[in-house]
């Protein structure tokens, strides 16, 4: 995959002056809201989202624990690294894939530079309501924009992903688990390193848990990456594993 550096212009010193100035102060009250947490740990618990002009989807920034920054836009990937220093966000130079798309998919990824393209961004964060934190940067051109977070798995179920892949159906089943529902159909598929597929289940089997983010659709045979997580104590009518929908690797439509 080819990746491009992406440049940003220098802002005025005398802007600068007067963002950082103005800033500290919200730096200050971010570190005072997080009491005794760090802020580092803060935004690596989130995956914090956005929504920019007309795009089409959100822009969304993931802070691992790592110092890894990725951000993913309606249009490409980008990534670089992170760390939290005197109350500001300071990364490095992000790199990018380089598809071309549609006018409002690329100015977000314009956003998403002008945000964290090696800067040191003053930023802040609420944490009042612990489900939906916010988290609010100041671009190089002064403009806010303010995130809203959602625990990241990892944080949510205390737990690393174990990766599987998945073919699903186009026919879903009548089943009853707790109660009477639809049950999808699934085969698991394994792949080699070099991507070849080794091993693909014979029978369908009825899946009688729910993939967060996957949409069935009746027309469609997909093969799907799925990141799945134990639950530590799952309740009496509960599963034991959580899936969550992370692409799609194959798909094509059946008449």
């Amino acid at each position: 995959m080819k990746f491009k550096l992406l440049a940003i212009a220098l802002f005025p010193l005398t802007l600068m002056a007067c963002q950082s100035g103005d800033l500290q102060k919200a730096g200050d009250v971010a570190i005072s809201v997080l009491q005794q947490q760090n802020a580092d740990q803060t935004l690596s618990t989130y995956q914090w989202s956005t929504t920019t002009g007309t795009a089409p989807k959100p822009l969304v920034l993931n802070f691992d624990h790592k110092g890894h920054l990725s951000i993913a836009t309606s249009c490409n990937g980008m990534g670089g690294s992170w760390k939290v220093e005197n109350n500001q966000i300071v990364t490095s130079n992000l790199i990018s894939t380089q598809m071309a798309c549609e006018d409002s998919a690329m100015q977000q990824e314009k956003v998403a530079a002008d945000l964290l393209d090696n800067r040191k961004a003053p930023f802040l964060l609420d944490l009042k309501d612990p489900q939906q934190p916010t988290l609010t940067i100041v671009s190089a051109t002064g403009q806010k924009y303010v995130f809203t977070g959602t625990m990241t798995p990892e944080s949510k179920y205390q737990s690393q992903a174990e990766t599987i892949f998945l073919e699903i159906s186009p026919e879903t089943k009548p089943c009853t688990g707790v109660a009477p529902q639809t049950c999808l159909q699934v085969r698991e598929v394994k792949y080699a390193e070099n991507g070849v597929k080794t091993q693909v289940d014979k029978d369908w089997t009825l899946f009688y848990d729910k993939i967060e983010g996957f949409t069935h659709t009746p027309n469609e045979r997909q093969i799907i990456r799925v990141k799945r997580y134990e639950i530590k104590h799952p309740a009496a009518d509960q599963s034991k594993y959580a899936y969550i929908h992370d692409m799609t690797v194959e798909r094509s439509t059946v008449k």
